[in-house]
């Protein structure tokens, strides 16, 4: 292509399990990141069981879905279990954390606020 893909790491015009493109690695979270810019983020994640994210909140509001096995999400206190084919969206400046309960795979976009730019 002639000019700059916007979504990397991934094959363009065809048809693609996308829980297929994260492998599990033994005690290990692992990440492919699809797309990284100013107003979105693209990423799929496979994590091993007992692996996790610990708390932190984002600046975007955030929405994942699980792809494969199964996770324990808490987001600003409320704990949720979320099984391969369910959607989570945790909301921006929120705390949240992952946990795996089982191997789960889970593809992750994260919606950003546009910069406002200040008038002069």
């Amino acid at each position: 292509m002639n000019k700059k893909e916007l979504i990397k790491n991934i094959p363009f015009s065809e048809t693609i399990d996308l829980k297929s493109l994260v492998d599990y690695e033994e005690g290990r979270v692992v990440s492919r990141t699809l797309a990284s810019q100013k107003a979105v983020g693209i990423t799929l994640f496979a994590f091993d069981k007992d692996e996790e994210i610990s708390a932190h909140s984002a600046s975007g509001d955030a929405m994942v879905q699980i792809l494969d096995g199964e996770a324990l999400i808490n987001v600003g206190g409320k704990e949720i279990t979320a099984v391969a084919g369910q959607t989570i969206v945790m909301p921006a400046d929120v705390p949240h954390a992952l946990y795996a309960t089982t191997p789960f795979k889970m593809f992750l976009v994260v919606v950003k606020r546009p910069v406002e730019m200040s008038t002069l």
